[in-house]
């Protein structure tokens, strides 16, 4: 396992993140034994960066029964903002609530990461103003070391990195074999305002897999993204390769990143992803499947409110 600084700040972090949306069940069910011993799996595997949220159900629970007596070891993540599918709430009551809730769920009095969750699903100015002021009090007051923001529309991310002093910024899908916009639009931004990226959804949340896309609720990509992630693994099978482990290669080797998340709540899945870490990429089949991707005004698809998506219907008109 290789370990990077991540962006300006002091955490050196594992080129591997573990996500605990599975083990809250947000995916499906997953009992508890299971749960904590995929945890303690990629603490062996030398993980040492955990990221959760109260978005995850019981994640942050079941997380702080996992790390009993090696809190200490972890570079630990936590989030505020989201608690349901559709529930959000930026106002600060609540973020401070939602914090001494997660940190009580978590057994520590702080946490090295506290980000606001998917913050382009409400209107941006308030989380800018009064949101980011109090995570700024919390980071005083030793709640959290570092502060950041998470979510998908680069317009979003770029404005978050611009009009607010982040540590970290995590967002996904953006650095995939069907989409490269992390490095060419979020990366710059980042390098200028000091921010260490934090890359997630290297499978672009199922479609790069066998089956396509893995989750239960309906995959927000538009059909020429959908069809590219068909012709893509289509491609794959028919060089003998798996498409989720080549694109775990290309996201975390080719991203950037210092870091980069996988969620799991399979051994196996995580042990896959280890060494896609490692493994020498198939050089000529990685730029079959890059050519595949829909042109570069095509890569995205929308995500929370339409007023944070401008840049979305900017490249669809261009």
């Amino acid at each position: 396992m290789k370990y990077s600084q991540l962006g300006s700040t002091d955490l050196k972090v594992s080129q591997l993140a573990f996500g605990t949306g599975p083990l809250g069940e947000l995916f499906g069910p997953l009992d508890e034994a299971d749960a904590l011993r995929v945890v303690h799996e990629a603490l062996d595997l030398g993980i040492n960066i955990i990221d959760t949220s109260p978005y995850y159900g019981s994640a942050e629970e079941r997380l702080g029964k996992a790390l009993a007596g090696s809190r200490s070891e972890v570079i630990l993540g936590t989030k505020a903002g989201r608690y349901g599918f559709d529930d959000f709430d930026f106002s600060p009551a609540r973020i401070r609530r939602s914090v001494e809730r997660s940190l009580t769920l978590l057994r520590t009095d702080y946490v090295d990461v506290l980000q606001f969750h998917d913050i382009e699903f409400v209107p941006l100015g308030p989380v800018f103003e009064d949101s980011y002021a109090e995570l700024v009090r919390l980071r005083e007051e030793g709640k959290c070391r570092y502060i950041g923001m998470t979510g998908y529309p680069p317009a979003t991310m770029i404005r978050a990195m611009q009009e607010t002093q982040l540590d970290v910024l995590l967002t996904y899908s953006h650095a995939t074999l069907l989409d490269d916009t992390l490095e060419r639009e979020l990366a710059p931004v980042a390098a200028t305002r000091s921010v260490g990226l934090i890359n997630a959804a290297a499978v672009a949340l199922g479609l790069l897999t066998p089956k396509g896309s893995s989750i239960e609720i309906e995959h927000p990509a538009t059909a020429p993204i959908r069809e590219a992630a068909a012709r893509m693994v289509e491609l794959a099978a028919s060089r003998g390769a798996d498409i989720a482990f080549v694109a775990n290669q290309y996201a975390i080797q080719r991203s950037g990143c210092a870091t980069t998340l996988i969620g799991t709540g399979k051994v196996s899945h995580l042990r896959s992803a280890v060494d896609a870490a490692s493994a020498a990429i198939d050089e000529q089949l990685l730029q079959d499947l890059l050519a595949l991707r829909p042109s570069a005004q095509k890569r995205i698809w929308t995500s929370g409110l339409a007023e944070n998506n401008a840049a979305v219907a900017e490249r669809a008109t261009s």
